[in-house]
C-alpha cells in the first residue's frame, strides 16, 4: 500500500468525526481547530490532519485560515448536493432533516424524470426497467432488504440517467445514498408496501410502452407514497416523546 493511499484510508475516520461534529454544531460555525490539534485529538500524522482538513474544505464544512487554522462554517456554505456530506448527515441527529430535503427534491425531480424517460429511454433501458420492477417484488416480498435496496437504487439510477437530462442524470447518486441510507438506519419496514411495488411494475410499464403521463403519474404515486411514510414516523415518534414527558 502507498503511503498516499494509507494516507487517504486514516483519514477518512477523522473527516467523517469532525464533519458529523460541524453537521450537529458540536463544532460551532465560525471557531477554528488547528492542524495540532486534530494530530493530538486523534495521534495521527500531520499528513493525515491535512487530509481530513481538505476533504472537509472540499466538502464546504470547513475553511482555512492563515493564524485561524480550520473554521467551521455555516450550512449555506456547505455543498450540500455532495453524496458523501448527505451520508453523513444521515447518520447524524439530523437524518429526519435531511430525509425530509432529499425526499423534497425527489418529489420535484423524479416524476419528470419518468415523464422524459417514457419518451428518450433507449429500448435497452426499457427492456430492463421491467425485469428490475420484478426483482423488487420478488425479494421486497421475501423481506430481502438488501437485495432489494440494490434492485431500488438500480432502477431509479436507469430512469434518472436515461431521462434525456444531464442535471436530472447527476442527481442518480443522490438517491442511491438515500435509498441506502433508508435500509441501514432502518427506516424501511420488513417488507415494502405492496402500493411501492406496484408503483415500481406501474412506473416500468408506462415507460416501456413509452406513456409520458402514466410514467409522471406513477412516479409521483410511489413518492407521494415515501413521504406519506415519512410524516407517520414524524408523527409517532412525536406521539411517543409526549406520552414519555407527560
Amino acid at each position: 500500500m502507498s503511503a498516499v493511499t494509507g494516507s487517504q484510508l486514516l483519514h477518512q475516520p477523522v473527516a467523517r468525526e469532525l464533519g458529523v461534529e460541524v453537521i450537529e454544531g458540536v463544532w460551532a460555525a465560525g471557531s477554528a481547530r488547528t492542524l495540532e490539534e486534530l494530530q493530538n485529538r486523534f495521534r495521527v500524522s500531520r499528513t493525515v490532519a491535512r487530509e481530513a482538513s481538505r476533504q472537509l474544505e472540499a466538502m464546504g464544512l470547513v475553511s482555512s485560515r492563515r493564524r485561524l487554522g480550520l473554521v467551521a462554517q455555516p450550512m449555506a456554505e456547505w455543498n450540500v448536493l455532495d453524496p458523501l456530506l448527505i451520508d453523513w448527515r444521515l447518520h447524524s441527529g439530523h437524518r429526519e432533516d435531511q430525509i425530509r430535503s432529499l425526499t423534497q427534491l425527489r418529489l420535484a425531480v423524479e416524476p419528470a424524470a419518468a415523464e422524459s424517460a417514457a419518451r428518450h429511454a433507449s429500448i435497452h433501458t426499457r427492456a430492463r426497467l421491467l425485469p428490475l420492477a420484478a426483482e423488487m417484488r420478488r425479494t421486497g416480498e421475501a423481506g430481502e432488504l438488501h437485495d432489494f435496496m440494490a434492485f431500488d437504487i438500480e432502477f431509479h439510477r436507469l430512469l434518472l440517467e436515461s431521462c434525456g437530462n444531464e442535471l436530472f442524470a447527476a442527481l442518480s447518486p443522490l438517491v442511491a445514498v438515500v435509498l441506502q441510507g433508508r435500509t441501514e438506519l432502518g427506516l424501511m419496514p420488513p417488507q415494502p408496501k405492496p402500493e411501492a411495488l406496484d408503483g415500481h411494475e406501474a412506473v416500468a410499464d408506462a415507460v416501456f410502452r413509452g406513456d409520458p403521463e402514466a410514467a409522471r403519474a406513477a412516479m409521483q404515486a410511489i413518492l407521494d407514497e415515501v413521504r406519506s411514510a415519512f410524516t407517520d414516523a414524524d408523527e409517532a415518534a412525536s406521539a411517543s416523546l409526549k406520552a414519555h414527558s407527560a
